[in-house]
Formats: structure tokens, C-alpha cells, sequence
């Protein structure tokens, strides 16, 4: 499934992901530290989406509450239906 998150608190403004099968196919985000956001991106491609989720919901950013790992958690935890 393909779906358009839009992003809180962080500099990101948009993730686009698409995940078949419970596994990530792909991510990209609109906004945000472009090498960070296609690092977590790229690194995303291809794993479980339940094991993204898990290694990447609790990361923060700066003195931010969340971060741009942690809002795609977010927005795979949407693709998957929850």
C-alpha cells in the first residue's frame, strides 16, 4: 500500500512510503537533512516493516520529542493499518 504521511514536529514535511506484503518497497521524504533522509530511506528498502518500526519509533531529534526515523515508524505503523 502507498500512502502520502504528513509529518509533525519534525523538518520533513511528507513521507511517501509503499509497503507490500508487511515488507518497505519505498520511501521518500519531502523536506528534511537530504543524506539522513535517503540514508534511513535506503536503509529502510527492503525490511519488515514491524522491524523498522521497532528499531526507529523512539529516536529523537535534537530536543524534539520525535525525528524523522521516528515519524517513518509513524507513517509505516499507518501504511501496515494501525
Amino acid at each position: 500500500m502507498q500512502i502520502s504521511y504528513k509529518t509533525n514536529g519534525v523538518c520533513a514535511r511528507k513521507i511517501f512510503v509503499d509497503v507490500q506484503d508487511g515488507i518497505v518497497k519505498d520511501v521518500k521524504f519531502e523536506g528534511g537533512c537530504n543524506g539522513n533522509t535517503k540514508g534511513v530511506a535506503t536503509l529502510a528498502i527492503g525490511m519488515k516493516a514491524d522491524d523498522v518500526i521497532e528499531k526507529l519509533k523512539d529516536i529523537k531529534c535534537g530536543f524534539k520529542n520525535t525525528s524523522c526515523p521516528a515519524q517513518l515508524a509513524e507513517a509505516l505503523k499507518q501504511a501496515k493499518g494501525e
